[in-house]
């Protein structure tokens, strides 16, 4: 098998954990929005959005422990560890009973879905490195995509508790999979070097780059680089959570990481994920077709999903996730509009219905070729191995406390203020795309380690400077190393 299709299968299966949270994040609207549902638990608005927003919180404590459980444990134990409590809290919230239940199950399957934040990108080699790392928010598309179509079919078809149930139940089949062969996959090298196994991580350098040449003069450079820059992270960088907020390099990352996670949710993707039906009927859609809509729509950001892994490394982040924001700021403005002149009808095949649900769509494909990939490839690389694990746990729980708030609030904003809550949304995506433009640099095809330098001699405001003068050129670095090696013989083996 070729390296770099290694890298990828080991990936999709690494990002698997993105599948539970993106299928979280298609099926809750059809819980909260089905019939069996409201019957059996008699909930207000209030409840709803704690019933989805315990999810997000659980995981935000779930990605507070990540962090330490990640470095001290290593990243395959603490995927395995995150899948279990997973399957704890799905067995609960399926069974629930009373309402109480419900919120238990979600908050401790929330906590497992927080530790499966693992650091897939690790084992990429730079110039496909945004393609695998995009593979969370891919997987996160598929679990959406699998959880539109199975939620609306279980609601067309049945008025029991399995409406909601069955839909709930099937989530805890990724996490069975992914914790019965997490330990099949192999470790990250530089977590593995960190920790004085230094064979090992060679060796998985050679099984992911070189199909198991340790003496692969690409292998064996970057090797020396990983020890290099280890050492050197040991020595000056940060050891604590507490020197995240001293270092002024590792902070600046800090900050612009948090900055793109708590973004995201304020572009108003979760809030149309998790309360279609309620968004939907303010033009007059019922929840028959609001889901049906929403299931046509996972199809669409998969796709957009899709073409970001195969063209990210080729335009760049920084572009695409300026474009993105804009042209999300434009289709809420539209949508706002929409709803703010056509109350809701009857009638979901009007003009305005069907100006309304493709102004969704087209948001939902901008959202995920641009935002939403990125801002899963951005904080995993821009941090070095010995923040890497604390820094994207932090993000990562920022993003889930934004996604709570979302989450609790949407339901009775609506009720409260209906079409002026998405005004909210237009502005956010118009100052995010400012934000960006001033404060992120281009990182596409950095080695992993290069990004010390750029951090910590690149400007904070970005327009103006000469990317180029911030740059160390650590890939060139490793390309000459492995002509050298090659040169001096000792290996005659050709790297991919």
């Amino acid at each position: 098998m070729k390296p770099h299709t290694y890298q990828f299968l080991v990936g999709v299966f690494a990002s698997m954990g993105s599948v539970l949270f993106g299928y979280d994040l298609g099926v809750i609207a059809s819980v909260v929005g089905s019939s069996s549902y409201k019957e059996l638990f008699r909930s207000n608005s209030a409840q709803d959005g704690a019933v989805v927003s315990l999810f997000t919180g659980g995981a935000f404590f779930g990605a507070f422990f990540a962090g330490p459980a990640g470095d001290r444990l290593g990243r395959r134990l603490t995927i395995m560890l995150g899948a279990l409590i997973f399957l704890l809290g799905g067995a609960i919230q399926t069974a629930a009973q009373t309402i109480d239940y419900l919120y238990a199950g979600r908050a401790i399957a929330g906590l497992g879905v927080g530790f499966l934040t693992m650091i897939i990108r690790e084992i990429a080699h730079p110039s496909i490195r945004g393609r695998v790392t995009g593979l969370q928010q891919f997987m996160l598309g598929i679990g959406s995509f699998l959880a539109g179509w199975i939620s609306w079919g279980c609601f067309v078809n049945l008025t029991n508790d399995g409406q909601w149930r069955i839909p709930l139940g099937i989530q805890m089949l990724p996490a069975l999979v992914l914790a019965a062969l997490i330990l099949l996959f192999p470790e990250s090298p530089r977590w593995l070097i960190d920790h004085d196994r230094a064979d090992d991580g060679l060796a998985t350098l050679a099984r992911l780059h070189a199909a198991g040449d340790v003496t692969d003069p690409w292998v064996r450079a970057q090797f020396t680089q990983i020890q290099e820059s280890i050492s050197f992270e040991h020595d000056h960088e940060a050891k604590s959570y507490a020197e995240l907020f001293r270092n002024k390099s590792a902070f600046r990352r800090l900050f612009l990481a948090c900055a793109l996670q708590a973004s995201v949710q304020m572009t108003g993707v979760s809030a149309i994920q998790y309360f279609s039906v309620s968004i939907f009927a303010q033009i007059g859609i019922g929840a028959n077709d609001a889901l049906k809509y929403q299931a046509i729509n996972s199809i669409l950001a998969l796709i957009a999903q899709a073409l970001c892994m195969l063209l990210i490394d080729r335009f760049g982040r920084r572009p695409t996730l300026i474009v993105g924001n804009l042209v999300n700021c434009v289709m809420f403005i539209i949508a706002t509009i929409l709803l703010a002149l056509f109350p809701p009808r009857t009638d979901s095949s009007s003009t305005a219905g069907w100006g309304f649900i493709i102004v969704t769509w087209l948001y939902n494909i901008s959202f995920s070729f641009a935002c939403g990939p990125l801002s899963w490839i951005i904080p995993a690389e821009i941090f070095d191995t010995h923040t890497r694990s604390k820094g994207v746990s932090i993000a990562t729980m920022t993003s889930f406390a934004f996604n709570t708030m979302i989450g609790q609030v949407t339901g009775i904003a609506i009720e409260a203020v209906g079409w002026r809550y998405f005004v909210v949304f237009a502005v956010c995506n118009l100052t995010n795309a400012i934000f960006f433009y001033l404060v992120l640099p281009e990182t596409k095809l950095l080695p992993l380690e290069e990004m010390n330098f750029l951090f910590a001699n690149s400007p904070w405001i970005v327009p103006g400077s000469d990317p180029a003068a911030y740059r160390a050129n650590l890939a060139e670095d490793v390309e000459r190393r492995a002509t050298e090696l090659r040169a001096k013989g000792e290996s005659m083996s050709h790297h991919e």
